[in-house]
């Protein structure tokens, strides 16, 4: 069995009297999974693996490693040689001197491996990555993406116990980063290894990851699967982090049975959610995401408004839609009415333009409450 990761309570200051890059931190990373520490620059992912690794000492708390074989290893204060982690860093860090054979190597020649098996353990780790091929080129011949494999053949060779990614992909175009997500994906689930991977990219992590852990200002907000993330934010940081979403303010009228009746200013909406435990007095924050808003007949609809705006992408149309309030809802101007982003796909060309009205209906497990 891989290895499981247990953190707890652990703190990361800089400096007396400043705030902490990590505040805090309880997590238990199970065998084999694929984790991903997310959140936005400064918000402490990246000291918290570099504490993973030994290459940051924590102020307080501890790290611990629990071994195939059932032996805990408390790696706190542990060098990072004495680990057994895989690293790979946003810049790759490859010899430009050696060959791609060479640089995949080079952990095991420090650990003395024998001719035959380094050589034997140097051609399987790059087979797995697909560049047995070009083990003889240097790296400067190498396209971005084939130096980011052989920095993962070189972390995977020496059969680490737990790999840590930094943001691997952060210097990969667009269409590149996207290709190697399932890749990468593939080639640590093939290989069973606890991973920690780094980014503050939501689609990687969206796309890759079997857990994710949501940070900000160095503490842990929200930690799951990514479907119940997205699906189940707890807070308005995590539903916007994630992604565009809108919200409308929200007043509990009626609560039981596995449903929740919320009215707002354009409307009344039936949730699947339970009322969150901190929404004081009944008010929430309704959270609806674009793609959930689906054009119904009008007497269908949960919500009415017109189209304003209106972005045609081919396959998407992007939309601005302005809510009408309902009868006895507060007065509001123009610019203060409710507004909504919609995504339609694969719209038809009458709805596909601004200047229409449209009648929304919102199934109710998409309708999700945030404390306000």
């Amino acid at each position: 069995m891989p290895t499981a990761i247990t953190i707890s309570k652990l703190v990361k200051q800089y400096a007396p009297g400043s705030a902490p890059a990590v505040d805090g931190v309880d997590l238990a990373i199970g065998p084999g999974d694929l984790f991903f520490l997310l959140g936005p620059s400064g918000c402490g992912k990246t000291t918290l693996l570099r504490m993973i690794a030994g290459f940051i000492e924590p102020t307080a708390g501890s790290i611990a490693f629990t071994l195939a074989d059932g032996r805990q290893r408390d790696v706190t204060f542990l060098p990072p040689n004495q680990r057994n982690t895989g690293m790979v860093f946003q810049s790759y860090a490859l010899w430009p001197h050696m060959t791609v054979a060479q640089n995949v190597a080079f952990g095991l020649e420090i650990r003395k491996v024998s001719k035959d098996e380094l050589d034997r353990r140097v051609l399987e780790a790059l087979r797995t990555v697909q560049m047995d091929h070009l083990a003889q080129r240097k790296p400067n011949a190498l396209s971005g993406g084939q130096q980011q494999r052989v920095a993962l053949a070189r972390a995977l060779v020496i059969r680490p116990d737990v790999l840590l990614l930094d943001e691997p992909l952060s210097n990969l175009d667009a269409k590149l980063r996207n290709e190697l997500r399932s890749e990468i994906r593939r080639i640590c689930k093939d290989s069973g290894i606890t991973t920690v991977y780094v980014t503050h990219d939501q689609k990687e992590a969206l796309s890759m990851a079997d857990q994710v852990a949501i940070m900000s200002a160095g503490r842990l907000v929200q930690l799951g699967p990514p479907a119940d993330l997205y699906r189940r934010p707890a807070s308005k940081f995590v539903a916007e982090f994630l992604g565009e979403t809108n919200f409308l303010p929200g007043q509990v009228i009626d609560s039981g049975h596995g449903r929740t009746k919320i009215r707002t200013a354009a409307g009344e909406l039936l949730s699947a959610h339970p009322v969150p435990a901190s929404a004081a007095g009944g008010s929430v924050l309704v959270s609806l995401r674009p793609e959930a808003l689906i054009p119904v007949p009008d007497g269908a609809a949960s919500l009415r408004g017109r189209v304003i705006e209106s972005q045609y992408l081919g396959e998407i149309a992007q939309q601005i839609v302005e809510l009408k309030p309902i009868a006895g809802a507060a007065p509001t101007s123009p610019a203060q009415s409710p507004r909504l982003k919609l995504s339609l796909l694969n719209p038809a060309p009458d709805m596909a333009t601004a200047g229409h009205d449209i009648a929304l209906a919102v199934r109710p497990e998409d309708v999700v409450l945030i404390p306000a």
